[in-house]
């Protein structure tokens, strides 16, 4: 048997004793996470530090913070979340008890991703353990040093219940041949496709954080200088390695040049002239990475930056102008730090521009104008769209995060990922009297009992505001009246 066989075998042995039933046991278990976050936050920003050139406060801000933000949540809602959840009756059901009650699914695979490799892994595993589940956690084995630290996780967590599998390719498809209630993904989308393959052989549910390119469009007619200080960020921000960062500008030809203009201000503002020996501007992680976002380069002008260093996986923040839809750079998800501009003739050629390619994780629109954001919101389609800003959906928890088509199923981030992991089961509980009410539904099916039925099921009835007195009279009622009016001929 192998490593990972072993590893789901324990986790669903251990689900099976149904000890992570209470809440009590779950709260715990995301006491325990945050445990682990503090006490290993030196090994933690010290293996960022040497996976991707992140700093201690640039960890802190953009991996841990959110990550403690989604488990105080969890800790403080779990009672609510994990509630009956009543819903509105019909009048043939009025007196029964009807409910949705989440349960857990039972084990589940969270399999993370590089490039913010322990906020994008742990914040799914805390919607798995706050809805009961079991779990094994594949940490991405391209931000290795990450990687080893997430393998102390058992220290501090119900180490048979939530496993820790390290490896590479090898052990992720070993993996994907197992069984599981679920499969939590973020990654591409080519790898994507592959996961969701996988799990179709057991018919296994799958969320999927994938990514693409994310547009984002300038009106000509908002304040430039804020609009470009803000993508400038929302860019080059993890040397652009992010999944929700702008992939390129749209906006018309008149302004490009004073959106150029803006950025490299802003470049020099936050990573000083010399990005390359300024702490805070990350690495690509790895060499195949560097070499595949420098050919994205190839054949378009660069207007800002275009220096590199393959020994340190460095590439300066770079824009390219006047950039085509059939350029290199516009074939795929760049990830990197090169942002193209693509020139276009106002919001209806950018909208037509986005509606013809693939469905992106994030769209942004910088504009003063209600009626061109509003615009762009109902004509388009995006997982999250974001008027005047970059990035900031992904730290409101009341917010789903995810995709739509090629970029992502599912979604997750606070209650949503209680429930993305939870089964919502329907319940309905009927008692063993009062039987006269149900002689409509029984043969011979007459006309007159058509009728009666059809006012009885399509009346919805809102209890909140009824006693349960005046439930039970209701039902009474309504029992002698179908008594005398179908067994009384």
């Amino acid at each position: 048997m192998s490593r990972e066989q072993q590893a789901v075998q324990q986790a669903r042995k251990a689900f099976l004793t149904a000890r992570s039933k209470p809440l009590d046991y779950r709260i715990k278990q995301l006491q325990n996470l945050k445990r682990f976050i503090k006490e290993k936050t030196t090994d933690i920003t010290n293996a960022m530090r040497k996976d991707l050139h992140k700093t201690a406060n640039a960890t802190q801000l953009f991996e841990i913070l959110g990550l403690e933000g989604e488990i105080n949540l969890a800790v403080s809602k779990l009672a609510e979340w994990a509630a009956p959840r009543p819903v509105n009756k019909n009048l043939l059901t009025i007196a029964d008890d009807v409910y949705i009650q989440p349960e857990p699914l039972g084990v589940v695979l969270i399999i993370g991703a590089w490039n913010y490799p322990i906020a994008v892994t742990l914040q799914p595993l805390v919607g798995a353990i706050a809805a009961g589940n079991a779990a094994v956690v594949k940490p991405s084995e391209v931000s290795s040093h990450t990687a080893k630290v997430m393998e102390l996780l058992p220290l501090y967590l119900d180490p048979e219940m939530y496993q820790v599998v390290t490896g590479g390719v090898p052990e992720t498809q070993e993996l994907l041949k197992q069984r599981f209630d679920h499969i939590f993904y973020t990654g591409n989308s080519t790898v994507g496709k592959l996961v969701m393959e996988a799990a179709a052989r057991h018919l296994t549910p799958v969320t999927l954080e994938l990514g693409g390119k994310s547009p984002c469009y300038i009106d000509k007619n908002c304040d430039i200088r804020i609009a470009c200080r803000r993508i400038t960020w929302g860019k080059y921000m993890n040397c652009g390695q992010t999944c929700i960062a702008p992939d390129y500008i749209l906006c018309e030809s008149s302004i490009q040049d004073k959106v150029i203009n803006e950025i490299q201000k802003c470049i020099q503002e936050f990573y000083t002239n010399d990005p390359k020996s300024f702490a805070d501007y990350g690495r690509i992680i790895n060499q195949r990475h560097f070499k595949r976002i420098m050919a994205l380069v190839e054949g378009s002008t660069v207007a800002i930056g275009g220096d590199s260093d393959e020994s340190e996986c460095y590439i300066a923040p770079t824009v390219l102008r006047d950039v085509t839809s059939g350029s290199k750079v516009m074939q795929e998800e760049i990830f990197g730090p090169i942002l193209p501009i693509i020139t276009i003739n106002g919001l209806k050629e950018a909208i037509e521009f986005i509606n013809e390619r693939e469905k992106p994780l994030a769209l942004y629109v910088f504009s003063p104008s209600k009626k061109v954001i509003k615009q762009m919101i109902s004509e388009t389609s995006s997982g999250a769209i974001v008027a005047n800003d970059c990035l900031v959906h992904f730290t409101i928890s009341d917010l789903p995060f995810g995709g739509i088509g090629n970029s992502g199923t599912g979604c997750y981030h606070g209650k949503y990922s209680f429930d993305q992991l939870s089964h919502l089961r329907s319940c309905l509980i009927k008692k063993l009297n009062m039987e006269g009410v149900n002689q409509m539904r029984y043969p011979p099916h007459t006309t007159e009992k058509l009728r009666w039925a059809r006012i009885l099921l399509l009346k919805q009835v809102n209890l909140a505001r009824w006693s349960q007195v005046a439930q039970v009279a209701v039902l009474a009622a309504l029992a002698a009246f179908v008594v005398q009016r179908f067994l009384r001929r």
